[in-house]
């Protein structure tokens, strides 16, 4: 059988399918994060399988965190409602934990209040530049309900904007000192040197005690889109979705395992498979 084990840091060289993750490698999984958009969700929804699937996960003692680029707004939704342990939002900008006994929300933020007032005024007159420069581009609905990023839409409410457009929209930010990462539906760019990687390690060992940098198979991540590769290249277990093929050759670091279906449906199926195994475990 293929081996798709690796070191931290090593970009494997395919993907194998998510049937080849080992039973052994997935009981050793402790933590499942997750990105949201085209990963649990499908054509801009969220299915009620996938819905299920976090909760059957999160039920079974996993510790199950959504690591996204979408607002806070809809990050302390998720962080009160969902079934999860927390969320890491706007690429890394900050995370939220609700403790449903204490009725308490644990925030963390990568900067302090000062410096993200400060670039909330530089990424404002950013979004003015882009808007300018590239015809068709707009702001994201969600925008307002963002602390600390830009998010510059490209396909998810209007046309589809083509390849040119998104690279000059990457290089405007570029040319800004700002970091950009395009997901599957946005161009979001930020100041500072954080992304998902950075909170999301933050948040597992201060909130949820789990060392990423020191056990990193201990962490499962699953995504779609360039924005991920970060994950992608910290865990040696780490899974896309189907839908990822359509941008692999564009990545540097791929996940170690892909799904079978798209989106959801390949949520789902990493769901089921993280599942059996623990039971098999069970079982034994």
């Amino acid at each position: 059988m293929f081996s798709q084990t690796r070191a931290e840091g090593e970009p494997p060289r395919t993907m194998a399918p998510l049937s080849e993750l080992e039973p052994e490698a997935a009981r050793r999984v402790a933590a499942v994060l997750t990105d949201i958009d085209d990963t649990i969700t499908t054509d801009g929804r969220l299915p009620a399988a996938a819905y299920a699937g976090l909760e059957r996960l999160h039920e079974s003692g996993l510790r199950v965190v959504p690591v996204t680029g979408r607002p806070a707004g809809w990050c302390d939704l998720i962080a009160r409602f969902w079934p999860v342990d927390g969320v890491v939002g706007e690429n890394g900008a900050f995370s939220f934990r609700y403790d449903h006994g204490a009725k308490t929300m644990h925030r963390r933020f990568f900067a302090g209040e000062a410096e993200r007032a400060d670039n909330r005024r530089r990424l404002d007159a950013l979004a003015q530049t882009i808007l300018a420069a590239v015809p068709g581009a707009a702001l994201a609905a969600d925008q307002p309900y963002r602390i600390a990023d830009l998010a510059i839409d490209v396909c998810e409410d209007i046309p589809p904007l083509p390849q040119s457009a998104v690279d000059t929209i990457l290089r405007l930010f570029a040319e800004a000192g700002a970091t950009a990462k395009l997901s599957s539906i946005h161009v979001n760019g930020w100041f500072g040197t954080y992304d998902k990687l950075a909170m999301a390690r933050r948040l597992l060992d201060a909130e949820l005690g789990i060392d990423a940098e020191r056990a990193p198979g201990r962490v499962l991540f699953v995504g779609d889109s360039p924005n991920d590769e970060p994950m992608f290249r910290a865990f040696p277990v780490s899974v896309g979705v189907a839908n990822i093929r359509r941008v692999a050759a564009r990545m540097s670091h791929l996940p170690a395992y892909v799904t079978r279906g798209e989106g959801g449906a390949g949520f789902v199926e990493l769901a089921e498979h993280l599942l059996a195994a623990r039971a098999q475990a069970g079982a034994a």
